[in-house]
């Protein structure tokens, strides 16, 4: 949650900083093989150092800076979008040969309409709300949690729990459980 509630990286000309760090000047890199606007940044900096940044070419950088800029963050959001969807694809592919078993995991979100669980192997499914059948559940915005109305059972991110994988949708890249208990009721007796 705390990720999602961050604002996005992006590639821009204008140095607006950086959020966590009071360095008046910031830019920053990752490895240059892994994206490439860091290489393009390993490049320029090694221009720099080695006198061999001209006004020509200064220029040239100047003048296609900000067009660059936003088609380097446009394609990094699709290269995420990408691998999130393989990831995504290649975990349900290999968790179909597990619907009905059995799995310990921990709450990653809650939403009104169901509990996400990631189990121990990091695939996350899906408890939804309708199958959570020994009471009526409700979202509680304000705790993030879901709460029984007549037994008051809370669940909350970050409790451990044992579901069973009740289907598997490949082309949907979704995982459905089950949720057979909490394991904090089974060690507190």
């Amino acid at each position: 949650m705390v990720l999602r509630s961050l604002r996005q990286a992006r590639y821009s000309p204008i140095n607006e900083g950086h959020f966590g760090l009071a360095s008046e000047y910031y830019c920053h890199f990752t490895s240059p093989i892994r994206r490439y606007p860091d290489l393009q940044i390993h490049r320029i900096i090694k221009e720099m150092i080695s006198g061999k940044m001209g006004d020509g070419r200064l220029q040239k950088l100047s003048s296609i800076v900000e067009e660059v800029s936003k088609q380097s963050s446009e394609q990094e959001r699709l290269a995420e979008k990408a691998e999130r969807d393989t990831d995504d694809l290649k975990i349900t592919e290999y968790m179909s040969q597990f619907v009905g078993e059995k799995f310990e995991g921990i709450i990653s979100s809650i939403t009104n309409f169901g509990i996400y669980v990631e189990i121990l192997n990091l695939a996350e499914g899906l408890v939804h709300v309708k199958n959570l059948i020994d009471d009526y559940y409700y979202y509680d915005e304000k705790t993030l949690s879901m709460v029984g109305e007549r037994t008051k059972k809370r669940f909350s991110i970050g409790d451990y729990v044992v579901v069973k994988i009740d289907s598997i949708d490949i082309d949907n890249r979704e995982i459905n459980f089950s949720l057979i208990r909490k394991i904090e009721e089974e060690k507190g007796q």
